[in-house]
């Protein structure tokens, strides 16, 4: 652990990551209130939502294979510079004292979409690649809270510049994060590691993260129950502002309140549990976080109290947070580094699809003024995703085992 504080590496990948993260945070907060704020804006905003969940759900698996195929460097370093070329684009056409239209805040809005659907699982399989493993725990312990931070500086710097500067000087200083990150990416020493030089066809390479999962069956359905609490996060996104408003009968400073308390929430858990890892294990650290989100989703269906809503949302984020740090370094350690990007990719493509079904429906029953319901959906999900974790996880370790001992 003291060698991962050590590592200069550490500290230029979380500048490079918290600059990056803060700079197109604060375009991806800002454009969307500008957008909705055009006549038919909200309707593009809706129609480029919607579009984007397609585009990015049909590209995962492309993006996995050149995860797995391409310089984890390079493709960091070229992500951050097309964004820093397209957000210096659209600041120069800005300081030309020209009107910014619907078209631009949407491709706007598109390419920060993309680059953060390019960037995480990129950088995920970069991290498993170039740190050991025995750091791989307080790894994402320390990621999760510099994630936390600068959800938390995007959020209070986008809510000053938003009403007192132009769209082109915060696009200038979107820029200028991009161009710190890859400056610290460059200066991150790497080397790849190696890759089996077999010439496969484009279809096994493609498919090598749904094989390599059908091997392990016992791990799939392990990492896939681990899952669900950041599909119920994605949810609750949408739910919460209308539970405010609907069951607790709070206004607008409510919500901007829980926005902080899952902050902090998650934080604490980006420090606790990877001692909860070294302690009583991975797969037991996972089993009472998905329970722990399970339990506080279940609780929201009786409560209307606000102070004990900011209770629940703070078991939430540290449920989901703590889940989400056990889980990457459980993949860290057992998925082989040349097919992590296929095997993450897939796990994401299942969550594009769920998320898309439950949105449809949750869209649908809160039309009808039926809140409650899509609560009471995710609970049932993730109390299920608690057993199923808690019987996998069990036999996982019995399948490597066995996997090795065949291998």
């Amino acid at each position: 652990m003291s060698s991962l504080y050590r590592d200069r590496r550490l500290y230029l990948l979380l500048v490079a990551n918290l600059f990056s993260s803060v700079g197109t945070g604060i375009t991806m907060m800002v454009v969307p209130w500008m957008l909705v704020q055009k006549p038919d804006g909200a309707m593009w905003f809706g129609y480029m939502s919607t579009a984007m969940t397609i585009i990015m759900f049909l590209l995962t698996p492309y993006v996995g294979m050149w995860i797995d195929q391409i310089s984890r460097k390079v493709m960091l370093v070229f992500g951050e510079a097309i964004g820093l070329v397209i957000a210096a684009m659209f600041a120069l056409y800005g300081m030309a004292e020209m009107k910014y239209h619907v078209w631009h805040l949407v491709f706007l809005f598109a390419s920060g979409s993309l680059y953060y659907f390019l960037f995480y699982p990129t950088l995920f399989a970069f991290s498993q690649e170039v740190f050991h493993p025995d750091q791989y725990k307080m790894l994402n312990g320390i990621m999760e809270i510099q994630g936390q931070l600068a959800t938390v500086i995007s959020g209070g710097a986008a809510s000053l510049l938003l009403t007192k500067v132009p769209l082109y000087w915060i696009l200038w200083l979107d820029a200028c994060t991009y161009a710190v990150a890859i400056i610290c990416f460059f200066f991150i020493p790497y080397q790849r590691s190696f890759r089996n030089g077999k010439t496969y066809s484009f279809w096994v390479k493609m498919t090598e993260g749904y094989h390599y999962m059908k091997a392990q069956p016992l791990l799939f359905w392990f990492l896939f129950a681990s899952l669900m609490p950041f599909i119920g996060v994605m949810m609750t996104n949408y739910l919460h502002p209308i539970y405010i408003v609907d069951v607790l009968k709070e206004d607008s400073s409510v919500y901007g309140i829980q926005s902080m308390v899952y902050g902090i929430g998650a934080a604490l858990a980006g420090a606790v549990v990877p001692l909860w890892l070294r302690k009583v294990g991975t797969k037991v650290s996972i089993t009472i976080t998905v329970f722990m989100y399970a339990m506080a989703m279940t609780m929201f269906l009786f409560v209307k109290n606000m102070w004990i809503f900011y209770v629940l949302v703070s078991l939430t984020a540290f449920g989901n947070a703590g889940t989400r740090v056990a889980r990457n370094s459980l993949m860290m350690e057992r998925i082989p580094n040349e097919k992590i990007g296929r095997v993450d990719g897939l796990f994401r493509a299942l969550g594009f699809l769920i998320r898309s079904a439950l949105l449809s429906v949750f869209t649908g029953l809160v039309s009808l003024q039926h809140v409650l319901i899509p609560y009471a959906v995710l609970s049932g999900l993730l109390i299920i995703s608690g057993v199923l974790v808690l019987k996998t996880g069990e036999s996982v370790k019995k399948e490597q085992v066995h996997l090795t001992s065949m291998g």
